[in-house]
């Protein structure tokens, strides 16, 4: 009953020994109370030391018992002082760590101004990107252009996936076609979905693009030059815009668990006219495998298959047919 108060079981029996007869000894305790000698001398020595068993008066060298109503009150009062003293640590401890975070947020390169974050460096991306996750409470939209996520970054971001869904948010990705080709990202994509979340895939994305409860957006610098960093900003109108370009994005993609419909005989596929689309605005081989997330040899397999549908001997009258044809 008493050990909120700091008296265990056996000391509380001794006490309670002592105000029914505190003529007794310790032999006459242990007695009555069924306690070893050791257990009711120690729980005598706990009693002095709490203030509850004080010298007798009236026979030197014998203790007598406190008054439950005045030594119970003296055991709250001191447990208060105690309380108080620990909140004033903790108030101290808050202060201090307060100050060391702006004294660090002086020296960290990383910081924030105008609503806009320059993140330079994977260290200090993924420490962002773990922030923003651990405070999500809705939503996270990703754009994950490129086909083929490397292990680094597939196994950096499992966890960070992991609690977000078993927190119950909302996750949508959109991966580009070519990652069904990779058997780790594939792999990865249908754990998303087998955890809860939504995948779907576009065989031409925008630039990489995360939004965390449509507040905060995570996007490249430079797409082309990952070294620059990445630029995380919670401006309305920015992150208005990259929602828009999102939900268009995510509107057109094919859910990860349904195939895109096969082309007929005189059709290309939607990544075979992506590809026509890209090669004819001029883009190099290498630039539109970069942008398909496909290797250079795929680019090249793919536009010859295409010249071969068209009966076309190059590039050039391959594209004019193609256009002749409606396929662009």
């Amino acid at each position: 009953m008493l050990q909120s108060l700091g008296l265990g079981p056996d000391v509380e029996a001794v006490y309670r020994g002592m105000l029914a007869d505190p003529s007794g000894g310790v032999v006459e305790l242990c007695a009555r109370l069924g306690l070893t000698e050791t257990q009711v001398r120690d729980g005598l020595d706990r009693l002095v030391d709490l203030d509850l068993l004080r010298p007798s008066r009236d026979s030197p060298g014998a203790l007598r018992a406190v008054s439950p109503e005045l030594g119970l009150e003296l055991l709250l009062r001191r447990q208060e002082e105690d309380l108080s003293r620990r909140q004033q640590e903790l108030a101290r401890s808050k202060a201090a760590a307060a100050q060391a975070v702006s004294e660090f947020a002086e020296l960290r390169p990383n910081t924030a101004v105008d609503g806009a974050e320059r993140l330079v460096g994977m260290d200090a991306i993924q420490s962002r990107l773990e922030e923003l996750a651990h405070g999500l409470t809705r939503e996270c939209l990703a754009i994950l252009p490129g086909g083929a996520l490397s292990e680094a970054s597939l196994e950096a971001s499992r966890p960070l996936d992991r609690r977000a869904l078993g927190r119950g948010i909302e996750m949508r990705s959109v991966y580009q076609d070519s990652a069904r080709n990779d058997r780790m990202t594939l792999a990865y994509a249908r754990w998303l979905t087998e955890e809860g979340g939504q995948v779907r895939t576009s065989p031409l994305l925008p630039p990489r693009l995360l939004i965390f409860d449509r507040t905060v957006a995570v996007v490249p610098i430079d797409p082309a030059n990952s070294r620059l960093g990445a630029l995380c900003t919670s401006a309305p109108g920015i992150v208005a815009s990259l929602l828009t370009l999102f939900e268009q994005t995510w509107g057109s993609a094919v859910p990860l668990g349904a195939d895109r419909p096969r082309p007929t005989d005189s059709r290309p596929s939607a990544a075979e006219v992506e590809l026509l689309r890209l090669l004819a605005s001029g883009m190099t081989d290498e630039a539109a495998g970069h942008r398909l997330g496909v290797s250079l040899r795929t680019v090249r397999r793919q536009m010859s298959a295409l010249m071969e549908r068209l009966q076309a001997t190059s590039r050039f009258e391959a594209g004019l047919k193609a256009a002749q044809q409606g396929w662009l």
